[in-house]
């Protein structure tokens, strides 16, 4: 028999892998499925297991906890133009906010270069990435701890070095100031080429792998997936940084 529960304080990949071992401490259990995104687990189990054990195990070690459980709703006849109508809104809903963060970011850029009658290229990408690297640290700092836990599921070093996963926010807003302020330009194009391109190999591995990860680029305040979308913002970042560094 299979139940489902309404899981609350997951933030995470690593969220996701510490409910799932633990529910599966539990005598009896068969088997569990942990789903961020539903912020739900499914627990297979041989006989009926009572939600207050489940909800022990995971109080006795960790801050998540089991509201209650999810009946499941029959399902209803499927809709081809509704399905495919309806998965395009969810893509939408999804990265919304990244889509707006980089159209802001090209208007700020835009009309803080533009004097009237030209725009000079290196300065927009100038803006343009220092209004990046800041923007996209903030919303790492408004949960550090979560951060570092989620880049760890997928970064190379993260995975394997802890600290590198609180120390990264700082590198990005490091890179946005030296940006913003003009100062030691090639050595910020070479760290940006570096930092970027070194942190896209995780992030192709995930992708490639088909693991469903969620992407820490903004933090843990948006729960977005681990796409190509991801794939094409860093490798924007190092394009941009290359041109500049070749400009000379």
């Amino acid at each position: 028999m299979k139940h489902t529960y309404k899981v609350t304080g997951m933030t995470c990949g690593a969220c996701v892998s510490r409910v799932k071992e633990e529910l599966g401490k539990v005598e009896g259990v068969k088997n569990v499925e942990v789903s961020l995104k539903d912020k739900s687990a499914t627990v297979e189990m041989k006989n009926h297991i009572s939600t207050e054990a489940l909800d022990e195990q995971l109080a006795e070690n960790t801050h998540y906890r089991i509201e209650g459980e999810i009946e499941s709703p029959e399902a209803p006849a499927s809709d081809p133009v509704a399905l495919g109508n309806e998965e395009q809104k969810s893509k939408w809903q999804t990265y919304k906010p990244l889509i707006l963060i980089f159209v802001f970011l090209l208007i700020s850029a835009t009309a803080g270069t533009f004097d009237g009658q030209t725009i000079d290229l290196r300065n927009w990408m100038h803006a343009f990435m220092a209004g990046f690297f800041i923007t996209f640290s903030f919303f790492k700092f408004l949960d550090l701890r979560g951060f570092a836990d989620s880049y760890a599921t997928y970064d190379v070093l993260a995975s394997r070095v802890r600290g590198y996963g609180y120390v990264y926010p700082f590198l990005e807003l490091a890179l946005g100031l030296a940006y913003l302020a003009g100062i030691f330009l090639t050595e910020v194009y070479i760290a940006t080429i570096i930092l970027m391109a070194f942190g896209s190999i995780g992030v192709i591995q995930a992708v490639f792998s088909k693991n469903t990860i969620r992407c820490a680029c903004l933090g843990v305040v948006f729960n977005l997936p681990m796409s190509t979308v991801t794939i094409i913002e860093n490798g924007l970042m190092v394009a941009m940084a290359t041109a500049m560094l070749m400009m000379g």
